[in-house]
């Protein structure tokens, strides 16, 4: 699958003035933040050294050049940045061929969102090959485009992927409900200036302006989303 962004236009749901809605992917729709860590820990272990738990924290949900860079740093080992890259994206591609669960309310709110026509994209810090396998679970219909970590310039935390879906949708970004799960996403879409669901995996994340802070998907829907467009935050 290529990041091919279809020319939609703007288009209003049902009246409403949420224009589109932009998802993360690990942590949010699917349950694989661990499965990240879990191959880091695996990778480094066969490397000689043993990984802190409290890295998790420092390398969730960001750019695996960042996190790679970063236990390579902290730990001295004796790898290249394009070597650890390769073999984080093969023990993870292994290890969602095995099994891939998703969050609860992830299956129902992408219907929700198909059935009403709401233009809808995946934006992930993931690579483009994990994407596409991870899409055949989640159904590619239910996303007018994906955008994936290593095709833009600058990934989460910049606004650059959600300010590309925005675009590609025909979206104005302030009409944009965003689904994330960590802090390092969360930035990306403020940045962005877009309204924020976050769904804490990992590290918690505090209410703010334009956040709104719940603990699954089950608790958001369509008309939840849309009400996001009315307030300012809480």
């Amino acid at each position: 699958m290529t990041t091919t962004i279809p020319a939609l236009g703007t288009r209003t749901a049902e009246g409403s003035a949420l224009q589109a809605v932009l998802l993360d992917m690990d942590g949010t729709l699917v349950d694989t933040e661990g499965f990240w860590w879990d191959v880091e820990v695996e990778i480094f272990a066969g490397l000689g050294h043993t990984l802190d738990d409290s890295w998790r924290h420092v390398v969730v949900g960001g750019p695996m050049s960042r996190s790679a860079g970063f236990l390579i740093e902290a730990t001295g080992a004796d790898i290249t940045l394009p070597e650890l890259s390769v073999l984080l994206n093969d023990g993870f591609e292994a290890r969602i061929g095995r099994t891939l669960p998703l969050m609860p309310g992830a299956s129902r709110l992408l219907a929700e969102l198909a059935a009403h026509g709401v233009p809808t994209a995946l934006v992930s810090a993931s690579h483009r090959r994990i994407i596409d396998r991870v899409l055949t679970s989640l159904g590619p219909q239910h996303f007018a485009l994906t955008v994936a970590g290593d095709e833009v310039e600058r990934t989460k935390p910049f606004p650059d992927p959600y300010l590309l879906a925005a675009s590609g949708l025909g979206a104005d970004p302030a009409r944009c409900a965003v689904v994330e799960d960590t802090a390092t996403g969360v930035a990306a879409a403020e940045a962005a200036g877009c309204h924020v669901v976050a769904v804490p995996s990992v590290a918690p994340i505090a209410p703010a302006a334009r956040r709104t802070v719940v603990t699954s998907l089950e608790e958001v829907d369509l008309p939840f989303l849309r009400g996001l467009m009315t307030t300012t935050g809480n």
